[in-house]
């Protein structure tokens, strides 16, 4: 039997319950990526006609985790972020996701952010990575792609770390 949405959503509270948070990252991720080669989820959950955007899949009330559904722009880079105090696990259902992760090489009390890419790999079908509190990374389609991200709680009422052209400056890439 396929692994289902419900059982990744009632795995994941699990884990975050009984494990510490780094440790349960990488477990729900692998979870994650179990439910991603599901073709009947992938196939249940998006279609070639959805337009880009982010769907909520799940919202576990007591834990404050989302299950997010996003369909993604081709040729589109997002600039380098953190999810402040919250975690975020992203997988890909179709195409690639590549991501960047970044640190900041300068000292925090200055106004500005000098950033320097640590690592750069891409997510294919079925791949997942989390993403601690404060982690620096920012994501890339190079096609229109279906990603899955699961985050610690609504991210759009968290402080977080937005990468400022203006302002800040990447330093080299990787």
């Amino acid at each position: 039997m396929a692994y289902t949405l419900k059982e990744f959503c009632d795995d994941s509270h699990a884990i975050l319950k009984a494990q510490p948070l780094a440790p349960a990252l990488t477990q729900i991720a692998d979870h994650l990526g179990r439910l991603l080669r599901n073709p009947d989820f992938v196939a249940e959950t998006f279609n070639d006609d959805m337009p880009p955007g982010k769907r909520v899949l799940h919202h576990d009330p007591e834990l404050d985790f989302y299950v997010l559904a996003h369909v993604q722009e081709g040729a589109k880079t997002g600039t380098p972020h953190s999810h402040g105090a919250s975690w975020a696990i992203y997988g890909s259902a179709r195409n690639v996701t590549e991501m960047t992760e970044w640190q900041r090489v300068n000292p925090e009390s200055e106004d500005h952010v000098e950033l320097v890419a640590t690592s750069k790999y891409g997510l294919h079908p079925g791949e997942t990575r989390g993403y601690g509190p404060g982690m620096i990374h920012s994501t890339a389609h190079p096609q229109k792609a279906w990603v899955v991200r699961v985050t610690g709680t609504d991210l759009d009422k968290l402080p977080r770390f937005h990468f400022r052209k203006q302002k800040d400056k990447i330093l080299e890439k990787v």
